[in-house]
Order: C-alpha cells, then structure tokens, then sequence
C-alpha cells in the first residue's frame, strides 16, 4: 500500500511521475558485504527489479527506465559481464512469456549490435511483440547505453538523415533511443552514491533527482513509496520562476 495519497494534488497537477528512471547500484557491495560472489548480487538486483517494475505498473507510472549495462560495464570480469548476461536473458525469456498477458510493453535501449546472437534474436522477438501492443505501460531496459555516446549517434543520425530538417533540441530528440517518450520525472539513484553515471544524460535535464543509501537488491516498495512522496514536494519550475499570487 503506497505511504503517498494517490489523489493528492502535487505541485504541477501530477499526482504520479510518468516517467521514473533508476540507476540500480549496490548489487557489487550487497554481495560483499554478505560474502558472497558479485554475481550473487546481479542475481539479487535482478529480483529487486522484477518486483519493483511490476509495482510500478499496479501504481500507474507510464513508463520505468532502469540502468541495467552501461557501455563502460565491459571493462569489469567476464565473469561479471556473463552473469549479467545471462540475468538478461533471461528476462527477455520471460518478458516474451509474460507481455501479452500483463500487457506490458518492452524495450531494450541501447547499441544491442555487440551483444551475442541469441541476445539479439531475443530482443528481435520482444520488439516484435511490443509493436502488437497498445498499453502505455512501458519498462525500458539500459543496455550497452551511455548517455554521451546515444547523443554522438543522435547527431550522427540526424547528419545522415537525407531528409533531416533544421536541427533542434526537438529535432535531436527524434533520434534518441527515448524518441516519442516523455523525458523522466523523477530518477532514482539507490547505494549512497550521488552522481548520474552518464545515464539519460539529455532526457534528465530538469529531472528531479532522489538519492537513498540503500543497496539496490534491498529497495523495496516502501522505498519507492518514499520517492516518489519526496518528489509530489517538490516544486518544478523548468529553470522559470512562479510569481506569487497577489493578495
């Protein structure tokens, strides 16, 4: 049961964001600290994220973007990297199994053209589902995403584009992989670190930012309650200032 009212009024007329974004860090540090191998931590994070997505969903937030490989996640162990991709793997496994039936859309954002065969026939098939899809519920996954890096193959995109119109910050948002979604609302970043790690850079510029020092494998539903309570205070004002009202 969310902490929140779910019929309050927040601050711009929004009672939910529609957009959360999070950065799942900790899993490293929640395995080590219980002496366990970092793959167990994936492992855990993995869960977490099952459970905290189809949260999202019976709450009402439109779409939910998590970090799940970064483009510098490659310099870790091949061990790590095989664990993760095989956590990955998995979910689309089942996400094929599941997204017609809880109606929930998909997508993988990132450069996919690295990843192993059977990873890209997987996603081949769940995009292949998403298309027959009209639920606005959407999870998007990070993989093999860098924010400097999707802004570089935005701009080149849009260069190679014959039929490229003048550029723009709306123009250029057409050729992000976030094109047609709404920029996030609210990100969230677990673990105590306070940085955005090259995630979303452009979509986040007048996000609000949430930090909790609890390891990603143990946020649960109570701590998104909490952000998502701390973001209906907040005021966003777009970089604009409102005048107060006069008596």
């Amino acid at each position: 049961m969310a902490i929140f009212d779910k019929q309050k009024t927040a601050g711009q007329g929004t009672v939910l964001p529609r957009h959360i974004a999070i950065i799942m860090d900790g899993n490293g540090r929640w395995a080590q600290k219980r002496g366990l191998p970092r793959t167990a931590g994936h492992a855990a994070g993995a869960e977490t994220f099952r459970r905290i997505a189809a949260y999202c969903r019976d709450l009402g937030v439109e779409y939910l973007t998590v970090y799940a490989f970064s483009t510098e996640n490659w310099k870790r162990s091949q061990e790590e990297v095989s664990a993760i991709m095989g956590l990955l793997k998995k979910y689309l496994e089942e996400a094929i199994e599941k997204m017609r039936r809880e109606n929930v859309r998909i997508r993988v954002l990132g450069d996919t053209s690295v990843l192993s065969p059977e990873l890209r026939a997987l996603i081949a098939r769940v995009e292949a589902i998403d298309e027959t899809l009209t639920t606005r519920t959407q999870a998007n996954l990070c993989v093999n995403y860098g924010g400097r890096d999707e802004i570089v193959r935005a701009v080149r995109a849009w260069a190679s584009d014959p039929e490229r119109e003048e550029l723009s910050e709306e123009v250029l948002s057409r050729y992000l992989y976030t094109a047609g979604m709404p920029d996030p609302d609210l990100v969230i970043r677990p673990s105590g670190e306070e940085r955005i790690s090259n995630f979303l850079l452009w979509q986040s510029a007048y996000s609000e930012f949430y930090f909790t020092d609890t390891l990603w494998p143990d946020f649960t539903e109570a701590d998104m309650d909490a952000a998502i309570e701390a973001y209906q205070k907040r005021d966003r004002r777009y970089g604009g200032v409102k005048l107060s009202k006069k008596p």
